[in-house]
């Protein structure tokens, strides 16, 4: 028997080891982080969400107008050089929206369109209320129809015309 025992070979990892597979797992898990990029994610399902919405109000007054005659709800002005915001807030509707020039009174359909046409009048996923949508209609020249979104993400625009 040996008077000075030898150190014996044990299974597990160094420090140095564990060290550099942290570090390793800490890399990859920040470039999934960068790639997957989840704040764009949210602001495309916003940008989409605000898409479809535009496309049910003017399915919907188009709707009215087919069941009315050719006659678009008598609320909607006929000023082509400025947008009404959708909601029932009396003033303050022409600070709010940045994609286009708008009224200073947003538009209340809520009594011509919802329950035979809408649920409810749709509000922006981020930023819209009952009192302000953040969604606009216009009417052009020729009877169009403009709905559109007023604050998009990402720079986007918004709109349909029919």
């Amino acid at each position: 028997m040996p008077f000075f025992r030898t150190r014996s070979q044990t299974s597990g990892f160094t420090a140095i080891e564990l060290i550099v597979v942290i570090a390793l797992i800490g890399f990859l898990l920040g470039v999934v982080v960068v790639a997957v990029d989840p704040a764009t994610r949210f602001k495309n399902a916003r940008n989409q969400e605000r898409q479809a919405d535009v496309g049910v109000v003017l399915g919907a007054l188009y709707q009215y107008y087919s069941d009315n005659r050719g006659n678009i709800p008598s609320t909607i002005d006929s000023v082509t050089a400025s947008a009404q915001v959708l909601g029932s807030n009396a003033t303050g509707c022409n600070t709010s929206c940045t994609a286009t020039t708008t009224a200073v009174a947003c538009l209340d359909l809520t009594s011509s369109l919802v329950d035979k046409y809408l649920l409810n009048i749709p509000m922006d996923p981020q930023t819209g209320t009952s009192g302000n949508s953040d969604y606009f209609v216009n009417v052009l020249v020729g009877s169009h129809i403009v709905v559109g979104a007023c604050d998009p993400e990402k720079s986007a625009s918004i709109s349909v015309t029919r």
